[in-house]
């Protein structure tokens, strides 16, 4: 059997990606204990350029919050945001009036389409112990014909995501939480929005989570499109084998796709991978901060209708909401009358 991995890079500030993949980044933060308002205590923000922060201080980042961490109002059109959060909580607040907060395993699937303003702010609850923070943040491309489609959000809470789990003869575990795309073993995946480029399942794609226990191994299966790429993302864990090839630290991993291929942790901790596959939209990107479409024209016009529409305006009286002092998880969406908590069997 042929060795599965196409080749390797390095796991920096943002991760390689694949198309039909943009982007993908991971935040883990050390945040403190509150200032009893959700946010930083001062004297953790000294010698921090507060509104800019990316700086890694104490173990964590500001970014482009001056109190609350997180990013405060900014505008996307043209692709969609994928948002799992594995610790802390996140208060989502847009241009049309939607608002969340999530966290503790959930995901936010949020389609900008021809243009939305949002908030990510990370509101530390805890006033008497820290408030860790890790989160992944994925951009998944739209083709052409979609970009200009109405925005949309959609939330998979915790307690609904797919998963499969299986247990070797000694006992040792292999979990995997489906976000995206069809795996054997597990339940039905959770619909992505309608515009969404995994909305077809001819496009294969698949966004996975992966926890091993020492010891544990799974197959992760082919992909069901043979035109389909995959990355392998390994970031926890101290020894990794794919198939028989033992991996070289923590990295990004381009898989072939067409072979099963046999993940083992070999270490003694356990080990956590990412899996983002899909089949390549294979379009043209121009792409201007927070904007992403198919030609350097179409970019400007995007600027244009922002400092015109404001993407719908923004109907919260900051520019940095948060949503109260209960770590509660909730959504409401635009036009719902009654906030929606996560539906529990």
């Amino acid at each position: 059997m042929s060795h599965p991995v196409i080749n390797k890079q390095p796991l920096g500030r943002l991760w390689p990606t694949l198309d039909p993949f943009l982007f993908c980044a991971h935040h883990l933060d050390a945040y403190p204990a509150s200032n009893g308002e959700l946010g930083v205590q001062a004297v953790e923000l000294e010698h921090r350029e507060t509104g800019s922060d990316f700086s890694g201080k104490d173990g964590f980042n500001m970014y482009h919050g001056e109190v609350v961490p997180g990013f405060p109002g900014h505008p996307h059109r043209g692709f969609e945001t994928v948002t799992l959060v594995r610790q802390g909580l996140i208060d989502h607040a847009d241009s049309l009036g939607a608002a969340a907060r999530f966290g503790h395993g959930d995901v936010q699937w949020l389609t900008a389409g021809k243009g939305i303003m949002h908030s990510e702010m990370f509101p530390l609850v805890n006033r008497d112990s820290p408030n860790p923070l890790e989160l992944f943040q994925i951009w998944l491309n739209l083709p052409a014909a979609s970009k200009m489609v109405e925005p949309h959000f959609t939330m998979f809470w915790n307690e609904r995501i797919p998963r499969f789990s299986q247990a070797g003869a000694d006992g040792r575990r292999a979990e995997v939480a489906v976000i995206a795309g069809a795996l054997p073993g597990a339940n039905r995946p959770l619909p992505p929005p309608p515009e969404s480029w995994a909305a077809d399942p001819a496009h294969d794609v698949a966004i996975w989570t992966l926890t091993l226990e020492p010891g544990a191994r799974w197959t992760m299966p082919a992909a069901s499109n043979a035109g389909a790429r995959r990355m392998f993302y390994w970031f926890v864990g101290d020894g990794l084998r794919l198939d028989a090839q033992a991996l070289d630290g923590h990295a990004a991993y381009e898989l072939a796709v067409l072979q099963p291929v046999e993940v083992v942790n070999t270490g003694s901790d356990v080990a956590e991978c990412l899996v983002l596959q899909g089949l390549p939209v294979g379009e043209r990107v121009a792409q201007y901060g927070p904007f992403v479409m198919n030609t350097e024209q179409e970019i400007m016009q995007a600027m244009q209708d922002f400092r015109r529409t404001r993407f719908g305006g923004w109907p919260w009286k900051e520019n940095d909401p948060v949503h109260g002092e209960q770590p509660r998880r909730f959504a409401r969406h635009p036009g719902a009358a009654e906030e929606e908590t996560p539906p529990l069997d």
